[in-house]
């Protein structure tokens, strides 16, 4: 009752390679878009407003290190390191990828030529 008849290939009927590779195409196409505009192109948006917001620390700006220690930019060392003091008179030399969030900007440092 629930088994079928199953019907012989005819003699020298191969199975068509190009019809098969077709269809794999119409299934693989959309849903590599589809990953593209869920997956890839929101990280990429992430990642490039994280570095951003790392080139844009400043002295005196409030951060979050990666362990969950908060403190304040004490100095700018270079494009990837960063003096952070953690407690009163307790500074810690910390990379910037360390930084797990800018809590609070702080102001831009004053230049020579607008003091003058």
């Amino acid at each position: 009752m629930f088994i079928t008849e199953a019907f012989a290939q005819t003699e020298g009927a191969a199975p068509s390679a190009f019809g098969s590779g077709l269809e794999m195409l119409f299934l693989f196409a959309p849903l590599m878009v589809v990953w593209y505009f869920f997956l890839i192109r929101p990280q990429r948006q992430q990642m490039k407003k994280r570095q951003e917001t790392l080139s844009n620390i400043r002295r005196g700006d409030q951060v979050v290190l990666g362990g969950g220690i908060t403190g304040k930019v004490a100095k700018v060392i270079d494009d990837s390191e960063l003096d952070v003091e953690i407690a009163e008179g307790v500074k810690v030399r910390v990379l910037r990828t360390y930084v797990a969030e800018v809590r609070v900007k702080g102001e831009p440092v004053k230049t020579e030529a607008a003091k003058s």
